[in-house]
């Protein structure tokens, strides 16, 4: 019985030193040369690979077995050259499933599906811990850095990310470049990866070798049509306290995340205690159609946090005492004969928005500050934001607005002098709450590059580049304090978007690329507009301004002149115009032209004040790459459905499925489109409407003509 007892024991004390050893080379295995982790998407065709190959981190992503990124560096380097890189160990990790469905205050969707799974890889170089988190969707992948505050990290700045995108030489590019003078505002150049340079925009769209700083790069989203068949979208989401990412080409097909830098050069991000960085992504698509559909981007955001209330935010459609200063150039911002901001000229816009239902009215120059060189070199006159021209009367013409169910926008145009306006912006915006004003839209033109000037209390002056940490933090702080007066913003001149609209919901719209106000005194070209779609509108509502009707002869070679420039055109037809408010999503919506364009077409204006700005459902009908769009959008206060499409250089004819709609239904349908004989540069203001009633089946089409440089909008009225 002893001896049983003994043999038992022994037995126990040699199965608990097998598991010991066991469990000591199993974390010996997991720490060495050679640890791989993989994930799969919830639908199982997405898979990433992390792997840690001789002590450094890499990762790959395929779709259906098919090569999507191929394996890639991570990595940071910190201050005192801290490589969190290189000689790294895996500690541990978790692999999590997430699946919820969240509803956005307004949207192009009223319920969104947030659905992935997630690798969390806790790592460590020497005494130093942190972490990367992957989160894999079914339309795509995103990963970030976090290094929490520890004992032996003693300054948490960053130097460098040494992120890497590793594609293919035969891999296109869709793409505008970084590091120039006018932020994002440049037409889109289609080339390989490794074409991507300053010289070569240049060379093929517009010369900008006299004023571009720093390196070679390019500006996210950076779309790419990969050599078998993929479509990716990289960009990043949560863009909070960090610098903007760009992609610089390394050769070979190879791109690697370059951070705008502080003044000195040198350092990209400034911290104090922890980094946190954005989320970097990579949309995959089977088509150029699945690419407009994903929502990843909100999905790597958090709602807003549940103290804030946000029911003050109201989408909504606007007109403006605009276009007659950048369009039509008979009126000036700044004081003159022919001022634009003045009292009976407002109230004749305020009059006219009124009558057709407009929610507001953007009035630009009201304010000192104006003169007639403040563009476009961050210098000159600062700005005041409280002070009113003569001929403008805040107090008068915001009474008569909200008399008329109409409210003012404010307009602040900083001109790039952010601690000028900093210094006002909250005396600024105590005053717009009290005038009932509750949407503000901002500027920021500053056209020279590492221009934004920094004013140090000893009298110096540093210059900081648009993009980088210390703009990323003003609009923030913009923000956050317009929050507290209930104020909305929507920002020309931004930082892109990066999904902060889901927590921040008052960040209504931005402008963000090169939109309509080019067409008014240079123009951009007449594929401009099938571009944005699949580039810049990946990340997020744009304010294009729309609208514009009087599409030739209609800009004055100086006010007062009566003089036509022949040369200027808006390249499109009226029937685009109006497509675009269906293609374009924007929770604020523009109708740009002049109340005298408008009333020469009032039946396509007609479908200007109908179409909603914030919906329930989206479905692509038909698209492909830079060339045509179709899309349809369910009103959210409705059943009716809203059918917009465009255009390049080509004339197109397309059969459209109806089977979106309710099978067995009757629907009205108001079709706005171009004739045979319209076109964009010789008859542009051609159209023509037709209604048809039609009960639905699976096989309803809807034929529709599209002009060179064209479109057409569509109401689908259920019955």
């Amino acid at each position: 019985m002893i001896i049983d007892s003994f043999k038992l024991f022994k037995y126990q004390i040699m199965r608990f030193f097998r598991y010991i050893f066991l469990t000591l080379f199993l974390f010996l295995l997991s720490c060495s040369n050679n640890t791989k982790q993989s994930i799969d998407s919830p639908d199982g065709k997405i898979k990433l690979v992390f792997e840690i190959v001789d002590g450094e981190l890499k990762y790959d992503i395929k779709k259906n077995s098919q090569q999507i990124i191929n394996p890639s560096s991570l990595g940071l380097i910190l201050q005192d050259n801290l490589n969190l890189g290189n000689e790294v160990q895996l500690k541990n990790f978790e692999v999590d499933e997430f699946n919820e469905t969240w509803t956005p205050l307004y949207g192009e969707f009223s319920k969104i599906k947030n659905h992935y799974k997630s690798l969390t890889l806790e790592l460590n170089k020497g005494d130093v811990d942190f972490k990367i988190t992957f989160r894999v969707y079914n339309d795509g992948v995103a990963f970030k850095y976090y290094v929490p505050k520890q004992k032996s990290i003693k300054n948490y700045n960053i130097i460098d990310e040494f992120t890497e995108f590793n594609l293919s030489s035969d891999d296109t590019a869709w793409w505008i470049p970084a590091f120039s003078y006018r932020r994002y505002e440049f037409l889109y150049v289609e080339s390989k990866i490794d074409k991507i340079s300053k010289k070569y925009f240049s060379e093929n769209i517009e010369d900008i070798s006299y004023d571009s700083l720093g390196i070679d790069a390019a500006h996210t989203p950076l779309t790419i049509k990969k050599n078998n068949g993929y479509l990716i979208s990289i960009h990043e989401a949560n863009l909070i306290d960090y610098s903007s990412m760009t992609l610089a080409p390394r050769g070979n097909g190879s791109l690697e995340v370059e951070l705008y830098p502080w003044s000195d050069g040198i350092t990209k991000v400034k911290l104090d205690s922890q980094i946190v960085s954005p989320w970097r992504y990579i949309q995959i698509a089977d088509n150029s159609s699945e690419l407009l559909m994903s929502n990843i981007i909100l999905n790597l955001n958090d709602d807003p946090d549940p103290d804030e209330d946000y029911s003050w935010v109201k989408p909504g459609k606007y007109m403006g005492v605009w276009w007659e200063m950048i369009g039509t150039n008979e009126s000036t911002w700044f004081q003159s004969k022919y001022h634009a901001a003045n009292n009976m000229k407002v109230k004749s816009y305020l009059d006219f928005a009124s009558k057709h239902n407009f929610d507001g009215l953007l009035v630009e120059g009201w304010n000192k500050g104006w003169y007639s060189e403040w563009c476009c070199l961050g210098e000159g006159i600062p700005f005041s934001f409280t002070e009113t021209f003569d001929d403008f009367d805040i107090d008068l013409l915001s009474k008569y607005a909200l008399k008329k169910g109409v409210r003012l926008i404010g307009h602040h145009e900083t001109g790039g002098q952010i601690q000028n306006y900093e210094n006002q912006m909250e005396e600024a915006f105590e005053m717009y709450k009290k005038y009932g004003i509750n949407n503000i839209k901002t500027g920021y033109v500053n056209d020279v590059s590492k221009n934004i000037k920094v004013y140090a209390e000893d009298g110096t002056i540093s210059k900081e580049w648009h993009h980088g940490q210390y703009m990323i933090n003003h609009f923030q702080k913009v923000i956050d304090i317009a929050a507290k007066y209930n104020l909305m913003i929507k920002t020309h001149e931004p930082i892109k978007d990066t999904g902060l609209r889901r927590k921040y919901p008052n960040f209504i719209s931005r402008e963000g690329a090169k939109g309509q106000e080019f067409n008014g005194f240079s123009s951009n070209g007449v594929n401009h507009a099938t571009d944005l779609p699949f580039t810049r509108l990946l990340s997020g509502p744009m304010d294009y301004t729309p609208g514009i009707f009087q599409l030739n002869n209609f800009r004055y070679t100086e006010p007062g002149s009566g003089v036509i420039d022949k040369n200027a055109i808006v390249p499109s037809t009226i029937a685009k115009e109006l497509g675009l408010y269906v293609v374009y999503y924007s929770p604020m919506q523009m109708a740009a032209d002049l109340p005298k364009h408008y009333m020469k077409h009032p039946e396509a204006f007609e479908f200007i004040k109908k179409v909603p700005v914030d919906w329930d459902n989206k479905v692509v009908l038909n698209s492909s790459i830079s060339e045509y769009v179709t899309i349809a959008r369910k009103d959210k206060n409705s059943e009716n459905w809203y059918i917009g499409g465009i255009t390049d250089e080509m004339e197109r004819n397309f059969d459209l499925n109806l089977d979106f709609l309710d099978i067995g239904e009757t629907y009205d349908l108001l079709i706005y489109k171009d004739r045979k004989t319209t076109h964009w540069k010789e008859n542009p203001m051609e159209y023509e409407i037709e209604k048809i009633r039609l009960k639905i089946n699976e096989s309803s089409k809807l034929p529709i003509f599209l002009a060179p440089g064209g479109g057409f909008a569509v109401e689908a009225i259920k019955l």
